[in-house]
């Protein structure tokens, strides 16, 4: 009963009968309450989404299976600090972590959720270690930047120990399969002792007195009842009747019998050994036209019954066919004309004399079965190391491409990700990868069309969309937008991704409050998720509520301290409130995160100018000219730096070459104005700040290019000095 429910739940797991599942298994703790049982229970409550069902029947077992599962319920339910002491109790330092690569890697996402990186790093190492395959470990590093190579992490050492694993499994299958043809070949003449009569040690006798006793043994070795002379009279008449043909015994099951019987107890007839050592080839090659002639009438007449043989054994068949036939003479003449001896050939076919390793059948059919056997394992250990070599270096492309992506090097990603087969690249997966590659990079045209088409791959992916829908945003496709936000919450719900695709919709629209909203629902529903606590930062400081804009922005960096947007966002809010010095810092540490960002290197410039520390920034401005040549905002940076230093002429040979890649910003042609009153220029400084106005600036410009045109003809000091 036990094992049959503990089936059922099984089954009832496999197909998704969650509720059924813990049904029965509730049903199966009541009748037997082992601790293995009540393992099963907990893992039906954990499927069925009920953790602190789990929590309720694990608490304070001792078996290591029963603590990660009570270490699964306690993490589901946030309760960290008790998840941890279960994996890794305090009072017990040397006790080792249950479950292996898994109970290391829960542990480490216990330590990264609790701020404690390097521990965290250590426990996915060693879950790798454990298990080079758990790809969610390695996915753990690149995401915390300390992953090595994808090279060396998925080698050929990890292949060679791969194998080394599967090769000591299959040699314990070999020693298993073994073992059990031992134990059948030991165990196999005891038994059938008890069944056999006596009278078949006494068939090997050359006395035709013996004969009639023939047919009665076989009936007995195949458990058929009452040999009358009616089963002898089935060898007499070559021609039986239907009712006749359907009682004979099939002869190989006889055969596999008297061979067990004769090679193992040891008692064939001395004839048959004399025989055996001048004839031995006589007894391995015989004319097989003579044994077709004679044996094909027993054979048709339990060709329904015989077992098929392969084709390997045919030759094994014809021998064995032989000898029936001298079972069929011998039945019907009293005599063996062919061979002289009517016990000869039984002798000669069943009984291991010729110098091959075994002449009996079963020994034969033990042996190519073995050996069959041993070629299929050899050749399933070819195609494992095989697979195992395609897998790592799949695993290695991938793996590579997403540490590149993690510490930012978004162009050599994309280079490794483009190695990929094209089975493997179209997938939505590899597609959003790439596509947050393209954002990173400021290419949000092709971060579109990569997410566009990952999503419509995988049209029920969830991850990554929150990042289209902030390239969407980017972009000003209201509609689009508009439409994947609604389509992701058609999807699920429950998702944070949708509600930040539904934020960034409204964010667009300037709906600030409404955006904030939606962002903070996505917060709700996950709050270990960093991007959501940063969009919400992002709206309180549009609303100028910078308070509650660093109060997310830090719990973002809780989240995920490699966060580098919630670090940008402390930084603009401290440059906003005029703390040039922290947001320097800030600036500074989601440069160290993401070095190759042209936007942070130059808001980190703006922070050095405001910070009267001009070389410093007008390298920085370098920088991030250098890394993005399309970005339009250092170029103005670098111009309003050079402008405080006095350099007109620089300063205006930059907004000269801004304006071939942003010729419609109104910001651009107000400076020029002002570089030209300076170089008392006066009539091109109107004509600058008549396009700057002609250009619809935003309202809190408006206003102050307006009053600086009004005074293109008053005396520097009477200015003001905002644009």
């Amino acid at each position: 009963m036990e094992t049959l429910m503990v089936d059922r739940v099984h089954s009832s797991l496999r197909l998704f009968m969650h509720r059924n599942a813990v049904f029965l298994c509730e049903r199966l703790c009541a009748q037997f309450p082992s601790e293995t049982n009540v393992q099963l229970l907990a893992t039906c409550y954990l499927h069925n989404n009920q953790p602190y069902a789990a929590y309720h029947i694990l608490k304070g077992k001792k078996l290591p299976e029963s603590r990660y599962l009570f270490a699964m319920s306690c993490f589901r339910m946030n309760l960290l600090r008790e998840a941890e002491d279960t994996l890794c109790p305090v009072n017990e330092p040397n006790i080792e972590v249950p479950s292996g690569a898994t109970g290391h890697y829960l542990l480490g996402v216990i330590y990264r959720c609790t701020g404690r990186m390097s521990a965290a790093a250590e426990q996915f190492t060693q879950a790798l270690t454990l298990d080079p395959l758990l790809w969610a470990a390695y996915e753990e590093l690149c995401i915390l930047g300390v992953a090595e190579d994808a090279d060396e992490c998925f080698s050929e050492a990890t292949a060679l120990r791969l194998q080394q694993e599967h090769a000591s499994t299959s040699a314990l299958e070999k020693s298993n399969f073994a073992n059990e043809n031992r134990i059948l070949s030991s165990s196999l003449p005891s038994s059938l002792g008890d069944i056999i009569p006596k009278q078949m040690k006494q068939l090997h006798a050359n006395n035709a007195a013996e004969v009639p006793g023939y047919p009665h043994v076989r009936a007995t070795a195949l458990h058929v009842q009452n040999s009358t002379p009616s089963n002898i009279a089935q060898f007499d008449n070559p021609s039986p009747t239907a009712s006749q043909t359907s009682s004979i015994v099939p002869p190989p099951l006889f055969r596999n019998v008297h061979a067990y019987q004769n090679t193992i107890s040891g008692d064939a007839p001395a004839k048959q050994k004399a025989n055996g050592a001048n004839q031995p080839l006589r007894r391995k090659y015989l004319d097989e036209a003579r044994l077709k002639k004679v044996s094909g009438r027993l054979f048709n007449q339990s060709s329904d019954s015989m077992p098929r043989r392969s084709a390997r054994l045919s030759r094994d068949t014809t021998i064995n066919s032989n000898s029936n036939s001298n079972i069929s003479q011998f039945g019907g003449n009293g005599t063996d004309h062919s061979s002289g001896s009517r016990y000869e050939v039984i002798d000669e076919m069943w009984t291991d004399n010729v110098p091959a390793p075994s002449s009996s059948v079963s020994t034969t059919e033990g042996r190519f079965f073995e050996q069959d056997k041993a070629e299929r394992i050899m050749l399933q250990d070819s195609k494992v190391a095989i697979g195992i070599r395609e897998l790592l270096g799949l695993l290695r492309t991938l793996g590579e491409g997403f540490r590149l992506s993690c510490l930012f090097k978004c162009q050599e990603a994309l280079e490794v990700f483009r190695k990929l087969p094209e089975s493997q690249f179209n997938t939505g997966w590899v597609l959003c990868q790439v596509g947050k590659a393209y954002f990173e990079l400021v290419d949000y045209l092709e971060a579109d069309h990569y997410f566009e088409l990952a999503h419509r791959l995988s049209p029920c992916t969830l991850d990554g969309m929150d990042i289209y829908s902030t390239v969407l945003y980017h972009l000003n496709a209201e509609m689009r937008l508009s439409y994947l936000a609604q389509e992701l919450i058609s999807i699920d719900r429950l998702s944070p991704q949708a509600w930040c695709a539904v934020g960034n919709c409204f964010a667009l629209r300037k709906d600030h409050e409404t955006a904030l909203k939606n962002f903070q629902r996505a917060v709700q529903l996950d709050s270990r998720f960093a991007y959501a606590h940063t969009l919400c930062g992002h709206e309180y400081s549009a609303l100028e509520d910078y308070e509650n804009s660093l109060k997310f922005y830090r719990c973002a960096l809780q989240v995920d301290e490699r966060h580098y947007n919630a670090w940008y966002g402390l930084g603009v809010v401290y440059l906003r409130q005029e703390k040039f010095e922290f947001a320097e810092h800030h600036f500074r540490r989601a440069f160290q995160i993401n070095p190759r960002s042209s936007v942070l290197m130059c808001y980190l410039g703006m922070a050095l100018h405001s910070l009267k520390r001009n070389e410093e920034a007008l390298e920085m401005m370098e920088k991030a000219i250098a890394a993005d040549k399309k970005n339009p905002l250092p170029k103005y940076q670098k111009a309003l730096i050079l402008l405080g230093l006095q350099k007109y002429t620089e300063a205006l040979e930059e907004l000269e070459r801004l304006k071939e890649i942003a010729p419609h910003e109104s910001s651009m042609y107000a400076l020029m104005g002002k570089i030209y009153k300076q170089l008392n220029i006066l009539d091109k400084a109107v004509f600058c700040f008549g396009i700057a106005l002609d250009l619809k600036p935003p309202a809190a410009d408006l206003a102050i290019i307006k009053s600086a045109m009004e005074k293109v003809h008053l005396p520097d000091e009477l200015m003001d000095d905002d644009l």
